[in-house]
């Protein structure tokens, strides 16, 4: 049997599928590059926002247009796992629906339904009944790859009024150094050159297996994988950034001066009724150190503007700290209201045509920012990754100082005959509001 996936959402999304893949293919199953040559279809969702839950929707509806060929359809992934009982009833096109812990039970799943013995297309599990400790799974890395996530712990206890992450997924699990290791030599085995490490929370990782925060130690061990050439940190939580990480960064030529710190809003009225820890005067802190420690640091952040309450005064802070801080890579998004968190809960919703305007302008002093960063490359030598060749005969590919999928691009001419993967280093003879060209040197 044939099965193709459809995969929505954030990193985290991609490394199940890639789990479940490994489950199928070890119980004989094929992995199908497209819907219309599979046998079943699974649609791994994304639950996490409003404009997340449609796009899984729609892809769910256009992937049931197929079921006339005769093929069967699954729902998988925190949609499923947040609105399994909903699901069921209002969509009779889908043949089962599972959740984000039930990979492992997949392939038996697919042997019912093709068998007609599926007793029940609700066969999630329960929410709750997670391991105490994230297990080492295999997964299935494509042929040819040259990056990975890496996923060190699962879950997440910060319990922001925003979030439903932490009832789709469960209370926070680290996965033991010593797997996390293995999968990184697993990784290097099969030519992975780059490794970024995901959970809700990097930062807070250790600290239920071992007591303390380990992110530190966990680098240090990584660092010495054979292979791997660069280490990216996704996901960190501001008042989790500690001065020892901060040393390991900065002395670590493998982990990329990069860092991706979700700090949300900067006016401390706001910060506070999203239960966030942090205070506009320590994120300002923890940025210093970073920049101090490392001058070329690129710092990802993300945004949520039009938060219940968020006040003009609120908002004029958040702009103001943009301007100040002049992130090299920054995201916005206009609040989401989601059932079952307090914020959802509240009165006091900001009307949709203020959130857009407050998210245009922020974006809008981005880009000027974005571009006066570029502006400032011209002249220099950066490491780059090549991803694609162009048509034109240039190459694609991203810095040390760029995730894949969300941040900037490289586009760069070569005399040599180059390959997705490779690591080059790229002269860089002019900049754009979000992208650099170049051409391969020596030096």
């Amino acid at each position: 049997m044939k099965v193709y996936f459809e995969t929505l959402g954030c990193p985290k999304n991609f490394n199940d599928t890639q789990a479940a893949e490994a489950f199928l293919i070890k119980e004989g199953f094929e992995i199908a590059d497209s819907p219309e040559e599979a046998d079943h279809i699974i649609v791994n969702t994304c639950g996490f926002i409003n404009d997340a839950k449609k796009e899984s929707i729609d892809k769910i509806f256009e992937m049931a247009e197929l079921k006339d060929q005769g093929k069967t359809l699954t729902v998988s992934g925190c949609l499923s796992q947040r609105y399994a009982s909903e699901l069921t009833e209002e969509m009779p096109e889908v043949d089962l629906f599972i959740g984000v812990n039930d990979y492992e039970r997949l392939p038996g799943l697919l042997k019912e339904l093709a068998g007609g013995r599926l007793a029940d297309r609700n066969s999630g599990s329960d929410s709750c009944a997670y391991a105490s400790q994230l297990p080492l799974l295999e997964r299935n890395i494509e042929k040819g790859s040259y990056s990975a996530t890496l996923r060190i712990a699962e879950g997440c206890d910060n319990c922001c009024a925003y979030c439903v992450i932490p009832s789709i997924r469960g209370g926070y699990r680290s996965k033991s150094m010593e797997d996390v290791v293995s999968e990184a030599e697993t990784l290097a085995e099969k030519g992975i050159k780059e490794i970024i490490l995901i959970a809700q929370d990097v930062t807070n990782y250790g600290i239920d297996l071992y007591g303390r925060f380990m992110l530190p130690e966990l680098l240090r061990k990584l660092v010495t994988v054979d292979g791997i050439r660069w280490i990216r940190l996704m996901y960190c939580y501001e008042d989790r950034i500690t001065d020892e990480l901060i040393e390991v960064m900065a002395e670590e030529p493998k982990i990329c001066h990069y860092i991706d710190v979700p700090i949300q809003h900067s006016s401390d009225h706001t910060l506070k009724e999203m239960k966030r820890r942090s205070t506009g005067a320590s994120i300002r802190n923890t940025i210093s150190r970073l920049r101090d420690a490392m001058p070329d640091i690129a710092i990802r952040t993300t945004l949520i503007v039009g938060f219940p309450g968020e006040t003009e005064d609120d908002f004029d802070d958040l702009l103001e700290f943009v301007e100040e801080e002049r992130f090299q890579r920054l995201g916005v998004f206009a609040y989401s209201q989601e059932e079952g968190t307090p914020a959802g809960d509240r009165e006091d919703q900001i009307p949709e045509d203020i959130k857009e305007m407050r998210l245009d302008q922020i974006m809008r002093t981005q880009l000027d920012i974005s571009y006066q960063h570029n502006q400032e490359l011209v002249g220099s030598v950066l490491e780059v990754l090549v991803e694609a060749e162009d048509e034109d005969g240039s190459y694609i590919g991203r810095s040390r100082y760029d995730a894949p999928e969300i941040d900037n691009s490289v586009i760069f001419t070569s005399a040599r005959d180059l390959e997705p993967g490779d690591i080059v280093n790229v002269y860089i003879d002019d900049a754009f509001d979000y992208d650099l060209a170049g051409h391969e040197t020596e030096v």
